[in-house]
């Protein structure tokens, strides 16, 4: 028979090895470096807008006294709550949230991929400082402390007493421990330590999100919705950075001639490890 179709679909595997990339993450500066520059330049404008943010006139703030009962009920019994102790305490772990990556360079894979983390981690933050300025410029939401009559009317009237919302400490300290976690996890997803990572991760900016209601800086919802931007941030962009994987199997056509002459065709299937 000068053609023979010896099977429909002839299977040829193709067991080879290839090297195992151990980096989860690739970086194009296409589109990551353009988006990191926008997210940067959002973060400066954000902060014109917020040091620009104009306070209340004493008629406004009797206004705002009034409404106090107004106030929804998730966030009323912070109203007048104020603490400089808790206040300060709250600048420690958002201070060296900035500094948490570092962590990670004590893995040797990372610590090779330096740069490149480093580069995830300013996309990360840039975005949360993004977002955050422009809310925090734009929204208009009196502190929880701007209901405390024993302050001076100085910094009850001040444009910073008009940023409530979000609580900037909280989402950028999300985004640094959510950050540090995801990372991990995706260098190390064997290791065993990844459930105590991750909860660090969600501990750290809940007290963070507790000193800055204890502080009068922000309302529940206010770090609530702090907390979720700067997790999902931190989560989110090395999770949209991570390395397309392809897929093992590969389904080509096969034709060729048997030792007796005759000719066959098929599919043959590939498969690679």
């Amino acid at each position: 028979m000068k053609a023979l179709i010896v099977l429909l679909c002839l299977l040829q595997f193709n067991l080879s090895y290839t090297q195992v990339d151990k980096v989860p993450y690739e970086w194009d500066w296409s589109k990551d470096g353009l988006y990191t520059g926008a997210a940067l330049a959002g973060s400066t404008g954000g902060f014109l807008l917020i040091i620009n943010k104009e306070g209340l006139t004493e008629a406004q703030l009797s206004s705002e006294i009034e409404k106090k009962d107004d106030i929804n009920f998730l966030d009323r019994w912070v109203a007048g709550k104020s603490s400089q102790k808790a206040s300060d305490l709250s600048d420690i772990p958002f201070y060296l949230s900035f500094a948490a990556p570092l962590v990670l360079y004590f893995d040797d894979e990372v610590n090779d991929n330096g740069g490149l983390v480093f580069g995830l981690f300013l996309k990360s933050m840039a975005t949360t400082g993004s977002l955050y300025g422009l809310s925090a410029g734009l929204i208009n939401k009196s502190r929880p402390y701007v209901y405390d009559e024993n302050l001076n009317f100085e910094r009850r009237t001040s444009g910073s007493a008009q940023r409530s919302f979000y609580s900037g400490h909280t989402a950028a300290t999300a985004t640094a421990t959510f950050f540090v976690a995801k990372v991990y996890q995706d260098f190390n997803p064997d290791s065993p330590g990844i459930p105590y990572v991750w909860a660090g991760a969600a501990i750290l900016p809940a007290a963070v999100a507790y000193l800055r209601i204890e502080a009068g800086q922000h309302f529940l919802t206010d770090v609530l919705v702090g907390y979720g931007v700067g997790a999902l941030t931190g989560y989110l962009v090395p999770h949209f950075n991570k390395k397309r994987k392809e897929s093992n199997f590969n389904l080509s056509p096969v034709m060729g001639q048997t030792y007796f002459g005759d000719t066959y065709q098929g599919i043959g299937l590939n498969y690679t490890f």
